[in-house]
């Protein structure tokens, strides 16, 4: 696609020039694409006016002298209510009016969304359209009940009397005044008339009605600021922030109609996070619903260290609670669970062992439980015998400043040399050059392991006791029962743990601060003791970080816009000459999206910036993880996660990664396989990410960004020995930084053309032959398996008798023998051919098998039925049971039916016994022993059973009686020809049915058909499709075969038949040999075969292909992605999906860019917006 491509084609943008006005106005439809009648636009304006017109009769009393403030905030309120009930109550009875008398017509689905049917101004169809109503009765009230109490305070935030005191400004009044009652009229509209769909959507659904309440609640937050400053002390800041969000006031419209403010569902997760973080030190959470639980218990031990009465208790009280809190509570709490349940119902327990990610053991605890008490011993110690001295140059807390400046500094250069950049900019040379071989990456990594495990003690152990010292010895906490000491050392005790690095940052910036500051009556040092002043620095290093990667992103998109010539518009250079204009416009934007931790939304990802609605870290409002697109490459992200995961918790521990932020974003790539990983949560030695796995189907865009992935790793991590010391990174402007490549445990892919084996004469011959022999060797081991059952053959009590079977009787059938028999077979002849043999040949047609295939169990007058249910002796005086094998039951094929009130004289066969005992354990079934034949068929196909093959293969069969001697066994059951009548039968019916009579050498599309059990109709094919369990036997013979014949060609001809069974051991316990879309392909993989194969064809190409999975430790590449690009590319797609609904799959937003990532990104998102075919919960990675 060109980059000319339309942002919105023609449908969607009259849709979109349909909807932006009506979400200006908060739900009128004054364009609606059709012509209308004029009442509708009356009706609605009518409406529209309603809470101006009642306000302004109160306003008027007011101004009049005749009613107090307060009493007309309750008239205008009161009239308001009492017509938001009307409203309601009237679209309530057009509604079920309109359903009454519904007219039975198919609807036109080619009609606009907004096109009715109406006969005047006040119908049930007119009403309808105007006032959708609400879908719950709760909604009618209580949005009714909010119209009233929003046009009350509506009324006496915008009297003019208050207006002007506040700026002493007659026209400024009057504009505040008119613009102001506008913004109510827009929220009251959305609130009871007709809810606009707002740009600042979060939720896919409005199931609950959110969306009505968000203009109302923000107005009610304007005045109640006001409120604050009516009846409060008159406070100069409280003034004036009135007075600036009055102004704002005027501006809502604007701010709701861009998208810059959230939905209230959006803003209560955005608001808890946000103090969380800042203000109680702890961390965003991995879900909503541990969000609000760390956020009640965070803000509970805030408030009760304000009622402990003494300076030691508040500084244990702190110390234990910010370490405890810091901690993974949510697994501590499952190895409880888990523990007890052990005790009580173990079944139960390994079902939640194995679907735990990771369990705590008596060393944790014990870990944690000498971390707790070392960290108090030490804050008492400190605070009682030390005392509180200012901060002089000489005092002990400057002293202890001193070494956390040295700590991060270290820290800090052990952190930078672990990874591939330094800065993102230098390569660092301390890193391995060579990444192409595990063995050698990890051999030259040897020094950083070492330097990461010394980076990790000092962070884990050393500077969390350090940072203690510096707290507990700080002179703020004197001062018992003070707000700011509660908040702010709350945040600093628990930061210590829940985030040590950015601890040490802010810590040393306040130190510097203290000693570079020496003026004691600066508002520095005077207003702000040592906690508020952590709290600040925080949040000043979390925005000016946001704001450097918000402008790295801006910048990218608008260079990009012109550099990348398959980005460049038409309009390309007016926005560019418009960004450089508004330069300061633009600044603000960033600015403004920085202050609210809000994404910089590039609209169309075209160098046109918004501020987007503030939102959780997750971006996504759905649980982690409880979504994705699965299909059959799902399994194979599936299988590495765990591997991964463990490689993720080393290279983070180690520093490799770089700085570890909840709302981080990391790319991994392996082959074809690219990875998404986000950081959920940040806590003392644990870390809770996201993985998400992108589609291996690539599309032209997938893979245009896939290959600069690809560019951007290979020229950070297959350098030459020879190069340059310090080779800068090419690719700084992408998105994508290379951090680290990590060793985990997956498949690699490899391809292979088999042409020149698969078409070859040579190789086909042979693996015709070897087939027979695979098939002995499946039906041999899968009959003995099948057989063994845990009770001894000595057990039985058959008075010493050997196993029966009834021998066969070629000459005994009842229908004349076709002469063709002896002969040639042909599909002609086989529907005709019957013979009641050793085998009981069955006939393969419906009618055949009605009419000649009634089985009857044949009693014997002597011997009981082998294989008949086992039975008990009438006799009085015998309670003796007979043990009977299933396996050989006597029956009889092709017997008239009888009835059962008649007796009929029946046949009996003469029995043939199994020359040794243990033969039964290797019987075939009785529902095999048919044959597909004739006799003089199986006789001619005999010459081709490899007798000496099925004796070796018999040969290493485990010993039956460990007391015995297996020789003489193996022996006797080798010579047991009945036995190997049975394997000759089943082995050749097999090979019929897949080969036929002929001896001609099966062609490439015969094979390939055969391997993915798409056998060419036969007789033979039905006979083995009626017997399921011989039918998976055969046809992974055929597979095995198959692979055989592929390792002949490949690795030289076998020596003998030792060789020989090695391969199929191989085969049997380390491959998984059939077809990618097999469900137990998914199971292999999931199981960790060391080896999978599969055949395939290439249809464009015209070849057959060899697909080979090996399970391996192999190097994944990780890159950082600048999360705000992320942030912003998200942002933009639930703008353009939810609201512009612009779901074109050739959309200019979703085209390659190489730079940004952009389709790379989209896919990333969470579905139905994005669609990546896997997405772990989420995962708690320990990083010790």
């Amino acid at each position: 696609m060109g980059p000319d491509v339309p942002l919105l084609n023609d449908y969607k943008k009259d849709f979109f020039l349909k909807r932006f006005p009506q979400t200006v106005l908060g739900g009128p439809r004054f364009k609606l694409g059709y012509c209308a009648p004029p009442y509708i636009y009356i009706n609605q304006i009518i409406l529209f006016l309603i809470p101006w017109v009642l306000g302004g009769i109160g306003t008027l009393l007011y101004q009049l002298d005749i009613l107090k403030d307060y009493h007309t905030a309750a008239l205008s309120g009161g009239l308001m209510l009492f017509v938001a009930f009307v409203i309601q109550m009237t679209s309530l009875y057009a509604r079920k009016k309109s359903v009454t008398v519904e007219r039975m017509l198919n609807p036109d689905i080619l009609t606009d969304e907004d096109e009715y049917e109406s006969s005047g101004c006040a119908d049930a169809e007119t009403i309808k359209f105007i006032i959708p109503g609400k879908k719950y009765i709760v909604n009618t009230v209580f949005h009714s009940v909010l119209a009233g109490v929003t046009c009350g305070l509506g009324t006496w935030y915008l009297l003019p009397n208050r207006i002007t005191l506040l700026y002493s400004n007659i026209g400024g009044t009057v504009v505040i005044f008119i613009f102001g009652w506008l913004t109510v009229c827009i929220g009251e509209y959305s609130l009871i008339i007709n809810t606009a769909t707002e740009t600042a959507t979060f939720q896919t659904l409005d199931t609950y009605e959110f969306t009505a309440l968000m203009r109302p609640l923000y107005i009610i937050f304007f005045i109640a600021v006001d409120l604050a400053h009516r009846f409060t002390v008159n406070l100069p800041a409280i003034e004036q922030i009135n007075q600036i969000l009055h102004i704002f006031f005027v501006f809502l419209p604007i701010l709701w109609a861009m998208g810059t403010l959230p939905p209230p569902d959006a803003l209560f997760l955005w608001g808890m996070e946000q103090v969380l973080e800042f203000v109680l030190g702890g961390s965003p959470m991995s879900s909503h619903l541990r969000l609000i639980v760390m956020f009640l218990v965070s803000a509970g031990t805030a408030i009760a260290s304000y009622f402990i009465p003494s300076t030691i208790g508040v500084v244990l009280f702190m110390t234990g609670f910010g370490f405890l809190l810091s901690l993974n509570l949510s697994v501590i709490g499952h190895s409880v669970l888990s523990g007890k349940i052990r005790q009580r119902a173990p079944d139960k327990y390994k079902t939640l062992h194995n679907n735990s990610k990771k369990q705590f053991g008596w060393r944790d605890y014990l870990f944690y439980f000498i971390l707790l008490v070392l960290a108090l011993v030490e804050a008492s110690l400190l605070h009682i015998f030390v005392g509180f001295s200012a901060f002089t140059r000489t005092s002990p807390q400057t002293i202890v400043s001193y070494i956390l400046m040295v700590l991060f500094i270290v820290t800090w250069l052990l952190r930078e040399i672990q990874s591939v950049y330094i800065f993102g900019i230098f390569r660092n040379p301390f890193y391995p050059k060579d990444t192409r071989t595990v063995t050698v990456f990890l051999e030259k990594q040897t020094r950083l392991v070492k330097v990461g495990v010394v980076r990790r003690i000092l962070l884990t152990l050393v500077s969390p006791f350090a940072m203690i010292a510096f707290l507990s010895l700080d002179s703020s906490l004197q001062v018992l029962h003070s707000v700011s000491v509660c908040i702010g050392f709350t945040r600093a005790f628990r930061m210590v743990w829940q985030n040590t690095e950015n601890a040490l940052l802010e810590m040393v910036v306040v130190s510097l601060m203290q000693l570079l500051i020496y003026n004691k009556d600066l508002w520095w040092n005077r207003n702000l003791d040592t906690g508020i002043r952590l709290l600040l620095v925080g949040m000043i290093r979390d925005r000016v970080l946001q704001f450097i990667t918000k402008l790295q992103f801006a910048v990218a998109v608008l260079l990009t816009s012109w550099t990348e010539k398959k980005q460049r518009r038409k309009s390309t250079t007016t926005l560019i000459t418009l960004n450089i204009v508004f330069l300061p416009v633009v600044m603000s934007f960033i600015v403004l999206s920085t202050l609210l931790s809000s994404p910089l939304l590039p609209l169309f990802t075209l160098p046109v910036f918004l501020v987007g609605f503030p939102r959780p870290v997750q971006s996504w409002p759905g649980p982690v993880g409880a979504t994705a697109c699965i299909c059959p490459d799902t399994v194979y992200y599936e299988q590495m996660v765990p591997s991964l995961s463990a490689a993720l918790g080393s290279a983070m521990a180690a520093g490799s990664l770089g700085l570890l932020l909840p709302g981080s974003h990391y790319l991994c790539r392996f082959q074809d396989r690219l990875i998404w990983i986000l950081i959920l949560e940040r806590g003392y030695t644990y870390c809770c990410i996201n993985i998400k796995g992108l589609e291996l189907q690539e599309t032209s865009c997938h893979t245009v960004e896939a290959r600069r992935v690809d560019e951007v790793f290979e020229a950070a991590f297959e350098q030459e020995e020879y190069a340059r010391a310090l080779p800068l990174n090419e690719h700084f402007g992408n998105i994508l930084t290379p951090c680290t490549v990590l060793p985990v445990r997956l498949y690699s892919d490899a391809r292979n053309v088999l042409s020149g084996i698969i078409d070859s004469n040579e190789h086909l011959q042979a693996f015709k032959d070897d087939l027979i022999k695979v098939l002995v060797w499946i039906l041999v081991r899968h009959c003995y398996k099948r057989n063994r059952t845990p009770k001894k053959l000595d057990e039985t009590k058959n008075n010493g008798m050997p196993p029966l079977i009834r021998q066969p009787e070629w000459n005994n059938s009842p229908y004349p023998q076709d002469p063709n028999d002896s002969d040639s077979l042909n599909l002609e002849t086989f529907d005709e051919w019957s013979d009641n043999d050793f085998f009981d040949d069955e006939s393969t047609t419906k009618k055949d098998k009605k009419e000649n295939g009634q089985l009857k169990v044949l009693p014997s007058p002597v011997l009981p039925i082998p294989g008949s249910v086992e039975s008990q002796s009438t006799d009085a005086n015998s309670t003796e049971t007979i043990s009977e094998d299933k396996l050989f039951k006597a029956v009889a094929l092709g017997l008239p039916a009888v009835d059962k009130g008649k007796q009929v004289e029946m046949t009996h066969f003469p029995l043939l016994e199994f020359s040794c005992s243990h033969s039964q354990l290797l019987s075939i079934p009785e529902e095999w022993r048919s044959s597909c034949l004739p006799k003089s068929r199986i006789n001619e196909m005999k010459q081709l059973f490899p007798e000496d093959w099925y004796k070796f293969v018999l040969s290493q069969l485990e010993s039956f009686h460990p007391k015995e001697n297996l020789s003489n066994i193996l022996e006797d059951i080798t010579k047991d020809e009945v036995l190997k009548d049975l394997y000759i039968h089943a082995v050749m019916s097999c090979y019929f049915s897949f080969f036929g009579i002929d001896s001609v050498v099966p062609s490439p599309s015969h094979i390939f058909r055969a391997y993915n059990s798409g056998i060419n109709w036969s007789l033979g094919l039905d006979w083995l499709t009626e017997k399921p369990e011989l039918f998976q036997q055969a046809l992974k013979a055929f597979r095995y075969a198959f692979k055989l014949m592929l390792d002949k060609a490949s690795l030289g001809p076998i020596e003998d038949f030792k060789d020989l069974a090695n391969y199929l051991e191989e085969y049997e316990h380390d491959w998984y040999i059939g077809l990618v879309s097999d469900e137990e392909w998914q199971e292999a993989v999931l199981h960790e075969k060391p080896y999978l194969f599969s055949l395939g064809h290439d249809p464009n190409m015209g070849v057959y292909t060899g697909r080979i999975l090996t399970l391996q430790e192999l190097l994944v590449q990780v890159g950082k992605l600048n999360a705000e690009a992320v942030r912003g590319q998200w942002a933009n797609l639930s703008w353009e999906l939810l609201y512009a609904t612009n779901d074109d799959e050739e959309r200019y937003s979703i085209q390659a860019h190489p730079v940004l990532l952009r389709n790379l990104t989209v896919q990333a998102a969470d579905p139905p917006l994005g669609y990546p075919v896997y997405s772990s919960r989420p995962l708690h990675v320990p990083l010790i």
